[in-house]
């Protein structure tokens, strides 16, 4: 029976995007074979159970996970995925958060001696024939919006914990396109119209099959502009039911439908998985 059980999870030889259904948050898996990069962990631990459904019970290793940036609601629950799994590379930006929650990451990371990078627009991932490449931020921004630091921030050429200038950490999210083959998918945390402009900027920007919205579909989400820079032909929120926010706003939602994009929630439809061959995709 137990041979029977691991050939059941044996993965095959496409790209898996799983968007995880932890509620009113973000928590995205990407892999092939056996090769995991986790991009947030949501607000809580529901993204243990995400991860158990989709890596074999015999693989405790994800390669990268990406800490986008320092909010209860995308670093909540990686806490719980530090404590159980062994993580190749930890990337996370420069800037702080003062909560709790952001302090004892920070020494669970510390602790367990996880090897940590920062990474700007331009840098890339690249893992199992995946390609995650950074578009937003850009290096030059994120370093002008931080307070002085000192070697204290340090860690063998790492910024960690650095505190802004004011700035809403939103706009410091890490953002960029997956791809496979001629395969796009575009993650983008919660950066949104503050920064939009100078993410565009970049000339790091183009067409995708998939986007993931910024900011749970936020009204401050998206511009038109630079919607139809990205042009995906489908969209995934991730948002919670019935949260206090009121995501996804009607605005964001009728901007992608003015524009003819299939639009998956999953405060709607749970869980959402894309799957692509490196030239066409499906999803479930």
């Amino acid at each position: 029976m137990a041979v029977w059980a691991a050939a059941l999870v044996v993965p095959d030889e496409r790209l898996h995007v799983v968007f995880c259904d932890v509620g009113q948050g973000d928590a995205i898996l990407v892999y092939r074979r056996s090769v995991q990069m986790l991009v947030d962990g949501g607000p809580d631990e529901k993204v243990l159970d995400c991860l158990a459904r989709h890596m074999p019970f015999y693989d405790q290793r994800i390669e990268v996970v990406v800490a986008t940036h320092p909010q209860a609601d995308h670093i909540g629950g990686l806490t719980g995925v530090v404590g159980r799994y062994s993580i190749g590379n930890f990337v996370s930006g420069p800037e702080a958060n003062s909560t709790a929650g952001f302090e004892g990451l920070q020494r669970q990371i510390t602790s367990r001696k996880l090897r940590v990078s920062n990474l700007y627009a331009g840098d890339e991932i690249r893992m199992g024939g995946i390609v995650f490449k950074i578009v937003w931020p850009e290096k030059r921004w994120a370093m002008a919006h931080l307070q002085n630091f000192g070697e204290g921030n340090r860690r063998r050429g790492v910024i960690l914990g650095v505190k802004t200038d004011g700035t809403d950490l939103n706009s410091f999210g890490i953002s960029g396109i997956v791809s496979y083959g001629t395969f796009d998918l575009m993650l983008t945390a919660d950066v949104d119209q503050m920064v939009e402009p100078e993410e565009m900027e970049t000339g790091l920007l183009r067409p995708v099959e998939v986007l993931k919205v910024p900011h749970h579909g936020s009204k401050t989400g998206m511009t038109p502009e630079w919607l139809e820079k990205v042009s995906p032909r489908l969209s995934v929120i991730s948002a919670g039911k019935k949260n206090r926010y009121g995501h996804p706003n009607e605005e964001a939602i009728n901007l992608l439908r003015d524009q003819e994009i299939k639009i998956l929630r999953t405060d709607v439809d749970g869980e959402v998985e894309i799957i692509s061959d490196g030239k066409t995709y499906s999803y479930r």
